[in-house]
């Protein structure tokens, strides 16, 4: 178990590749606390693990991620109960695809408070007791687009591009007091959200991926696994892509 007695939070862990990501650090041995946008979905996607793997140690919260305070009240709670946080996984985010010129602020804040203020708010709050503890791990859910960018939607890869740059920056900064920091850049995953897309819009998708299919969320939670582990202790500062694509 390459996890094993390590207490992990996971953001965004009720579904998709969050609820993957749980369920390969159950397997591993990890006690997992997992959050939701709502205390019933946290129950929900917790009682399913529990059927799981009823041995093992699993929780739901549900913090407001766009507000540290909240974040904090949260995170102590699970800290005083389980232990000090060893992994923190930054999954939880919001996609978008409104075209630049129907952009309102409110949609641009919408995207950015999930998926850039709300991985500063974990991070900041988790690592409290990794800094004072002097190790730990802090990874974050990237994207393709972070590379690529996409035609439609621009605050999704704009939140991105962030997530990599915080990735990148507190790996330089957090490094010597012990803490790795990476980041995973999925590319297109058959989660819920891709099972609503028509099958003639994903067919051309697949075809330009050189694997000749979509990942799955556990593809990405593997990735999550190893760079929580002990077998990547030597790699920070890494985005990741775990996408299908081969590059230069």
């Amino acid at each position: 178990m390459r996890l094993k007695d390590k207490v992990a939070i996971i953001t965004g862990g009720s579904r998709g590749i969050g609820f993957a990501t749980a369920d390969k650090f159950l397997k591993e041995g990890a006690t997992v606390i997992l959050t939701a946008s709502s205390q019933a979905s946290a129950d929900k996607a917790v009682a399913q693990l529990q059927e799981k793997y009823p041995e093992a140690t699993v929780a739901g919260i549900s913090p407001d991620l766009s507000s540290l305070e909240s974040v904090r009240n949260a995170f102590r709670e699970a800290t005083e109960r389980y232990g000090c946080v060893d992994i923190l996984v930054n999954n939880a985010g919001v996609s978008e695809s409104t075209p630049f010129t129907e952009y309102t602020e409110e949609t641009f804040d919408k995207v950015m408070n999930l998926n850039v203020k709300g991985v500063f708010n974990a991070t900041r709050a988790a690592s409290e007791c990794m800094v004072a503890r002097g190790e730990g791990v802090i990874l974050s859910t990237s994207s393709m687009v972070s590379i690529s960018g996409q035609p439609s939607g621009f605050a999704y890869p704009a939140s991105k591009f962030a997530v990599n740059g915080l990735t990148v920056s507190l790996a330089r900064e957090l490094g010597p007091k012990g803490i790795r920091v990476n980041a995973v850049a999925p590319g297109i995953t058959e989660t819920d959200m891709m099972k609503a897309v028509p099958k003639e819009v994903i067919e051309p998708m697949i075809k330009q991926i050189p694997l000749r299919r979509l990942g799955q969320p556990e593809d990405i939670a593997n990735a999550f696994v190893f760079l929580a582990s002990d077998e990547a202790s030597y790699i920070t500062g890494v985005v990741l892509s775990v996408d299908g694509m081969a590059r230069t």
